[in-house]
């Protein structure tokens, strides 16, 4: 396997916005769209170094097989119960948190110096998601 086992998936109310800001604020890419067979996107994967992210669109008459409905967060400034944190080179954490802002990621959490090591910020994307980002690997401490 050369990608993370662990695999965040994410429903969104527009898929295709979501997947084209993905890209432009975060340098997500494209890796599979699946169109269903009213030419909706079913299935989406987005990769990001060796982690992925997966995509569907979500709807109100919808339910997954627990029987539950799986949202985004209510509204932009809604608590959320979850988030991913993102492992961004050194190198370029400072070009990446411009491009978010470029991208009017609404930022929640400023580009800050974290006192266990690294570089890190927060936003949310349009939908509400929180996105955390930084240079701190956790991977290089163990």
């Amino acid at each position: 396997m050369s990608g993370s086992p662990i695999i965040p998936t994410l429903r969104y109310k527009n898929v295709v916005a979501a997947i084209d800001w993905l890209h432009n604020a975060f340098g997500f890419e494209r890796h599979l769209i699946v169109h269903d067979e009213n030419n909706r996107i079913a299935h989406a994967q987005m990769v990001y170094g060796n982690g992925m992210i997966m995509l569907s669109e979500v709807s109100d008459e919808e339910q997954n097989d627990l029987g539950t409905i799986q949202k985004p967060p209510a509204s932009i400034d809604a608590p959320v119960t979850h988030s991913a944190y993102i492992v961004v080179a050194d190198s370029d954490i400072q070009q990446h948190y411009a491009r978010a802002q470029q991208a009017q990621a609404v930022i929640v959490m400023e580009l800050t110096e974290q006192e266990y090591g690294g570089t890190a910020y927060s936003c949310r994307d349009p939908e509400g998601y929180l996105w955390n980002f930084g240079s701190y690997s956790p991977w290089e401490d163990a």
